[in-house]
Parts: structure tokens; C-alpha cells; sequence
């Protein structure tokens, strides 16, 4: 599409009563970013109130017509994606806007393939919106659906705000209380009220008195005003667990569900197909955020386990099925489970595919420990595009149904103590050893040839090889951004360094002859709040793994005084960390471990004195696990401990505010 072009959704597909809008960027860095937000308008152009504003404080709309899913990584950046419930949207609300906003200074003219996607409900991309020079402005509204008697339109629209998000949903009648005015005026938090029953929290709120009147007037007191606070709320970290009443360490907790009668894989296939199923439907928050992404309404969910359906001469019998009712309207997704190492079959899922579209249902979802990669399908089905009804295939890894469950539990909550506990039951269900439900395990059976072929110098670029450990160890990533994600509470994603529509399958076979003429796999995370990329490396040939951030240097200040602060704010990290001086230029600055340089921080500043520091780099190493699968002695939990060990022992540090008092002390010390 063009700037200011239109189209009707049902011109474009038979599936438009829910849809996926997906904004997406680049950045040449890897750290570009930006959060998206939707407003819901009434024929005025205005919202209808403050409620009909929708971003990362306010997520998830109640009559489910809008939810905010969160990031994906693509091959070139990422994508942020909406669902939209067209059917859900109040009769009065005639246009909604779709629009992006940057924060602490950046622009969008700063990223990359500034683009917008929408995909009907079945998961087909029908149109692209490229915003070719967004310019130097912090906000832009993308486009926007609306309606035109009784169908849905889409504008593709490129507007620019210079006053990002405050000023763009100001023009929108939104009552913003931004950052500056939080500074200015005194404010007082009201209590939070529990949301009702299954219903998502409402936005944050701030509550600003109005100015106090003279004593006459104060008979009856004025209702303070409640309003969107755009700055993004505090995650408070979870309480201290009660003391157990049990006499010793040996005494186990009662379980809803059980692991310890699980004797096959068919056994745990069946028991956590069962178990995840009925918490979705007991635990409506969790169960929307499961099956929103795949296109799935807001409404009363069912779920069903070992359903017998006809196929030919022998009915089949899927996993379990999802059937969700809105406004007598069903949508229906069959599920097919794989627990421990055990692959999908192809045959199996074609099978599945047939019988949805056949049934008229609407999606078939896959569901294992592997992790499904951007352009490579985890298994091949062939798709009848002559069939009326289509028919979408999406697959979960356990990985990720842990990482919703641990995200509701421990930062967003369910409103609900009784939901909470089914929510932290099945997490420890996952997690049990005996579950076979502890997401991407296996490095591949080429992991052992192609690390003893990087030792012995034997293995040559082109060894397909090679390829398949690549693929494994993106997967690899993917999973420590979602556990490392779920821990935090905060977004984690792959971050990737590629050329604007750069090919997946391009960009790995690349990074294949890449590991066979280096032996080293890379990767960097974009942690949300962290000052930098956190780099992870794994050099097959010495078996060590250095993971790593670069700290820019400050704009002002004196070199001798960043070196001081950055040591000082590095007092509790490990003694064994690298801290490197980078430099104008490339060439190596000084370094040393952290032990050596407390007592003299000074030794991180060049000789010369006129060399220019651009930053420093930070870097802790541990020896990499052989083994191909998770076990102590494993590849996968080295890496993951090792992410885990350098963020909690060093980017905290590095994230942590310095408060005036201390800023002072530092100031009069240095």
C-alpha cells in the first residue's frame, strides 16, 4: 500500500472477524525499538474515554477487541503484533488508530524498514504498509481500520508526531499524565482495586489533587481525576515464599498434578495435553494469552481431550481441541502434543490439517519442546488454496506456555488466589523432570561431529552440518529469552544484525560458514531497561562461553570519572569480570579483571591521554558444556546459566538508578 491508500478487509479475505496488525522495524545496531499503542475513536475522532487508550500499561481491552501480544523476532529486527476482535468493537466506536512511539530521545528516521502488516484470522498476510522515510519524529501513526457501513476498512496513513505518545493521544482527547509533569506536580497513587473475575487490569492510574480550595469552599470536596500514566509501571518482585509446616526437607507438597505415575511418553503426552488444557479454560486470562496469537476471539473457552473425529475408514484422535464462543459464533482449534525428544509427524498433522478444514474448523496447533524458527516449519503440510475455508497451522513450544504462566504469576497476576495457584501448579507440573515438557533439550545429532570437526580443523563451510547446529543454537536463544523474559518480567528478545529483507535461510547458511571458519556461535539479547546488547559467544575451539555488554561512555564528564563510577557501581559483581576500555578507532584500550582494578581504576584510561573512549565493555567467562542435550554437564544449561549468571551478577548493577544523595557522594569523592 502507499500513504493515505485504502482498502476493505473483505475484499481481501472471507476470514476478517478477528485480524493481527504487526509493526514491525529494523535497526542497523540491533537496538532500535519502539512500543506500539491503539486507540479506539468515536465518530468525533476522540476516545470515549481514557479507557480507549491501549499500551504497555493497559494492554488487553475487557470485551477482548484489542490485546497488545507482545514482540517476535524476525530475520532484520522485530515485530510488535495487536489482535484486533473486529466483532468485539462497541457499535460506537468507528476508527481505530494504530500508531508507535520511541522514547528517551530516539527517532524513527534512527530505524529500518519501517513497515505494517495485517494477517486475517487464519494467518495470511493481505496487505503491507512501508513507511520509507519516517523522519526525525518520535511517534507516527501507522494506519488506522475503519468503518464503512458494515465492513471494515484499512487506511494506510504515515502521520509523524514530534511530541511522541503524550502528544499523539492528546490530539485523541487522551488525559495523559506524562514524565515531565509527574516531576512538577505532586501526586498520590491510589490502591489498585482487584480486577473482577477473569477480566484484565485495568491501565495504571495516577490520581492528581486538584489545587486546594479556600476554606468556604471546602464543604464538598472535588473527585480527583484519574489519568493514563505513560510512564511504564514498576514490576515489584514477589513476596518471600511462607515457611513450610512441614518437619523436614523430605516431605513433599500435595500436587493437583501428579508426575510420578508417568511411565511412557504416551502417558505424558496424554497427562500434560489434559493439564495445560484445563487450566486455559479454569484461568481465562492464560488461556487468552495462549490462543490470542493464533487468532482466537475473546469469549467462554471449552477444552476437550482425546476427541474421536472421522478420517476415512479410521476416525483420528487429536490431542485435545479449544472451541471458544462469542456471540453464538464458535472457533474451534484442534492440538496435537509432543513431549520429551519426540518429533511431529508430518502425516499426523496433514491428517489434522484435513479433518479442520473439512469440519470448518479454524486452526490446527502443534505443540512441543521445539522451537519454531522464522521461515522454517517444523513440519511440511500441503495447504488445498482451492478449499473455501482455509485452514492456519501454528505451533507453542512448552517453553513458551511456561513463560505466559511465569509472566502471570510473578509481574502481572490473574486477580484471582485460587487461579493463581492452578496457574503456579501447572508451572510446577512443567518444570517437574518426569513432566518431558522442559522446552528446546537437544543440540541435534550433529552438535558432537561438528564441535570434535572445529577442535581437529577438519570441518569445511558447506557442511550441512553445520547448518543444523545453527538452527539449534537460534532456538537455543530463542529459550533463554523467554525463561530469562519470564524471570524479569520484562521483554527479552534476539537481536539481530542483518540488512533490510535479508532471507532467513540466507542469513543462517552465512552464519554456518561463519562457525566453520571461526568456530564460534553468536548471539546477542535485547534486554528491555539494560544499557546495552547483552553478547553471547560460544568458541568451540577453546569450550568457553564469554558472555558481554558495551556501556557507552557518558556524553560529559571526565574519563578518570567514568572509570571511578563504573567501578564503583561494579562493587558486588564478580572479581573475575573483564572490563575493556573501548577507543576511538577499534584498536584494543587497556583491560583487566575487576579484582585488579578496584584499587586503581585509573589503569582502564589510555596512555596517551589523547586517545577518545567511546565505552567499556564488560565481559565474564565460564567453561561451555559438552553434551549436546540439558543436563549439568550440557551445552543448552551452560549457556543458560551463563545468561542468567552475567545479568543478575553485572547488568543489574549496571540498570540500578543512582539517586541524587549517592550522585552527590560520588561527585565529592571522585
Amino acid at each position: 500500500m502507499t500513504m493515505g491508500s485504502n482498502v476493505s478487509l473483505s475484499a481481501l479475505s472471507e476470514h476478517v472477524g478477528s485480524a493481527i496488525v504487526s509493526l514491525g522495524w529494523s535497526s542497523p545496531t540491533g537496538e532500535g525499538d519502539a512500543d506500539v499503542s491503539v486507540l479506539l475513536l468515536d465518530g468525533n475522532g476522540k476516545v470515549r474515554s481514557d479507557a480507549d487508550f491501549y499500551f504497555y500499561n493497559n494492554p488487553v481491552a475487557a470485551d477482548g477487541s484489542v490485546q497488545l501480544l507482545g514482540k517476535e523476532p524476525t530475520g532484520a529486527g522485530s515485530e510488535d503484533r495487536i489482535s484486533f476482535d473486529l466483532t468485539a468493537v462497541p457499535t460506537e466506536v468507528e476508527r481505530i488508530v494504530v500508531a508507535a512511539s520511541r522514547y528517551e530521545g530516539a527517532r524513527f528516521g534512527e530505524l529500518h524498514d519501517v513497515r505494517v502488516t495485517l494477517a486475517d484470522a487464519v494467518g495470511e498476510n493481505l496487505l503491507r504498509f512501508v513507511i520509507e522515510d519516517p523522519g526525525q519524529v518520535s511517534a507516527i501513526i501507522f494506519g488506522e481500520l475503519y468503518r464503512r457501513g458494515e465492513e471494515w476498512k484499512f487506511r494506510a496513513v504515515g502521520q509523524g508526531y514530534e511530541s511522541g505518545l503524550a502528544g499523539l493521544a492528546t490530539d485523541f482527547g487522551v488525559d495523559i499524565e506524562d514524565d515531565e509533569a509527574e516531576s512538577a506536580t505532586p501526586v498520590a497513587e491510589e490502591p489498585a482495586a482487584a480486577p473482577a473475575s477473569g477480566a484484565p487490569p485495568r491501565a495504571t492510574l495516577e490520581a492528581v489533587p486538584a489545587p486546594r480550595p479556600p476554606a468556604d469552599e471546602q464543604a464538598a470536596p472535588k473527585k480527583r481525576t484519574a489519568r493514563p500514566r505513560t510512564a511504564k509501571k514498576k514490576v515489584t518482585p514477589p513476596g518471600a515464599p511462607v515457611k513450610s509446616l512441614a518437619e523436614n526437607d523430605s516431605w513433599k507438597q500435595a500436587r493437583l498434578f501428579p508426575v510420578s505415575a508417568l511411565k511412557s511418553d504416551r502417558d505424558r503426552e496424554t497427562r500434560a495435553t489434559s493439564v495445560l488444557l484445563s487450566v486455559m479454560a479454569q484461568v481465562p486470562r492464560f488461556g487468552r494469552r495462549i490462543t490470542a496469537p493464533f487468532g482466537a476471539p475473546s469469549g467462554r473457552m471449552e477444552t476437550f481431550t482425546e476427541v474421536s473425529l472421522p478420517h476415512g475408514d479410521t476416525p483420528r484422535r487429536p490431542d485435545g481441541v479449544i472451541r471458544v464462543e462469542r456471540a453464538g459464533k464458535l472457533w474451534t482449534a484442534l492440538v496435537e502434543t509432543k513431549t520429551n525428544g519426540n518429533p511431529l509427524k508430518s502425516d499426523q498433522v496433514q491428517a489434522y490439517m484435513d479433518i479442520a478444514a473439512r469440519r470448518g474448523y479454524e486452526a490446527v496447533i502443534t505443540l512441543s519442546n521445539d522451537v519454531a524458527l522464522e521461515g522454517s516449519p517444523l513440519v511440511d503440510v500441503k495447504i488445498d488454496r482451492r478449499r473455501k475455508h482455509q485452514v492456519a497451522l501454528w505451533h507453542l513450544s512448552w517453553a513458551e506456555v511456561a513463560h505466559q504462566a511465569q509472566m502471570l504469576i510473578r509481574h502481572e497476576g490473574v486477580g484471582n488466589a485460587a487461579r493463581t495457584w492452578l496457574l503456579q501448579d501447572l508451572l510446577h507440573y512443567l518444570q517437574h523432570d518426569n513432566s518431558g515438557c522442559h522446552g528446546f533439550q537437544n543440540m541435534g545429532a550433529a552438535w558432537v561431529p561438528v564441535r570434535n570437526g572445529i577442535s581437529d580443523e577438519t570441518l569445511c563451510q558447506g557442511d550441512p552440518r553445520a547448518l543444523e547446529v545453527v538452527e539449534s543454537w537460534e532456538r537455543l536463544i530463542r529459550q533463554v529469552c523467554l525463561r530469562l523474559g519470564g524471570e524479569l518480567g520484562q521483554k527479552v528478545l534476539p537481536a539481530q544484525r542483518t540488512r533490510r529483507g535479508t532471507d532467513p535461510g540466507a542469513r543462517r547458511a552465512r552464519l554456518a560458514d561463519q562457525l566453520c571458519e571461526e568456530g564460534r556461535l553468536q548471539a546477542e539479547l535485547r534486554v528491555e531497561g539494560a544499557p546495552g546488547l547483552l553478547g553471547v559467544t560460544a568458541d568451540l575451539r577453546t569450550a568457553k562461553l564469554r558472555t558481554s555488554v558495551d556501556i557507552p561512555a557518558p556524553e560529559q564528564g571526565y574519563p578518570l570519572t567514568w572509570a571511578k563510577r563504573l567501578i564503583r557501581r561494579l562493587a558486588d559483581a564478580p572479581a573475575d569480570l573483564h572490563v575493556e576500555t573501548l577507543v576511538e578507532g577499534g584498536t584494543g584500550g587497556p583491560r583487566g579483571t575487576l579484582e585488579r582494578l578496584r584499587p586503581e581504576p585509573a589503569d582502564l584510561l589510555p596512555k596517551d591521554g589523547t586517545t577518545r573512549i567511546t565505552g567499556f565493555r564488560l565481559s565474564l567467562f565460564k567453561g561451555m558444556g559438552s553434551g549436546r542435550g540439558s543436563a549439568e554437564s550440557g551445552f543448552i544449561r551452560s549457556v543458560d546459566d551463563a545468561v542468567h549468571r552475567f545479568y543478575t551478577s553485572v547488568v543489574v548493577h549496571l540498570d540500578a538508578p543512582v539517586s541524587g544523595r549517592a550522585a552527590a557522594k560520588e561527585r565529592a569523592t571522585v
